[in-house]
């Protein structure tokens, strides 16, 4: 199974590089994910017109299944109200087999702090409790600050309360965006990868436009990142099975 985990398109920007995002419907369509992850910031101020230019891009994208939550920009405006006509639910959920996947919209209307609130840690409970399989959890903010990005001022103001759910429940993977840094932080047996924006310019120091995959196959997941602007994947972590299952010793 490939899962591709894509953030930060800022599709209607004034550093939007239509090149990259070539790149990216070519790179995808050549993959043909199962499943494609989007955490977020579509548009720049979820407007009604940028929306549409989000519905042609995803248009021209062939993957078997979608899951997409809102970032800050995307819910300015009433842009939220937008997407979920567009996506039909802020809180998208899949499950077969394999997986276990859980969006959730961790913005607020109009401003740029993340919450994810009190009234979503029982869905996320819910959905993730007790279950055998991989557990994916997909939010805009980032849990965890990212270095190289400069003073940090976004992280979800309950992050500390959701960060303990993700290691009770044993989430395996946080996707998450907002900063335009790739980066992997793992806490006993969550990992918490962050997306970079895939195709803007709005890029931290030397970084470049880029996307994650993650390859689940019976003995390893692997993760890949691939880099838009040179047409390149590096594989980046090879977790095995096994390593969830071992058990974890928690502090207080």
């Amino acid at each position: 199974m490939k899962i591709v985990h894509i953030s930060d398109l800022h599709l209607t920007s004034p550093t939007f590089v239509p090149e990259w995002e070539q790149n990216v419907i070519n790179t995808l369509n050549s993959i043909k994910p199962d499943i494609l992850v989007v955490t977020g910031d579509l548009t720049d101020w979820g407007y009604e017109y940028e929306y549409r230019v989000v519905s042609g891009f995803f248009e021209k994208i062939k993957a078997n299944r979608l899951i997409v939550v809102p970032g800050n920009h995307d819910s300015r405006n009433e842009g939220y109200l937008i997407f979920e006509e567009i996506f039909g639910t802020r809180y998208p959920y899949y499950e077969d087999n394999e997986v276990v996947i859980l969006g959730i919209d961790s913005s607020e209307p109009d401003i740029d702090d993340g919450h994810i609130g009190r009234e979503n840690y029982d869905i996320i409970k819910d959905r993730f409790w007790a279950k055998d399989k991989i557990k994916i959890l997909a939010l805009h903010h980032h849990l965890i600050p990212i270095p190289g990005t400069g003073r940090e001022r976004h992280i979800p103001v309950d992050a500390g309360d959701v960060l303990r759910l993700c290691t009770e429940l044993e989430i395996n993977f946080i996707f998450s965006g907002h900063k335009h840094q790739p980066w992997i932080w793992k806490l006993e047996k969550s990992y918490f990868v962050t997306a970079g924006t895939a195709t803007t310019r709005r890029l931290k120091g030397r970084s470049f436009p880029s996307f994650n995959i993650l390859d689940i196959s019976q003995e390893k997941l692997t993760l890949y990142e691939v880099n838009v602007a040179q047409k390149s994947t590096k594989q980046i972590k090879v977790i095995l099975r096994s390593e969830f299952n071992e058990k974890t010793t928690r502090g207080n």
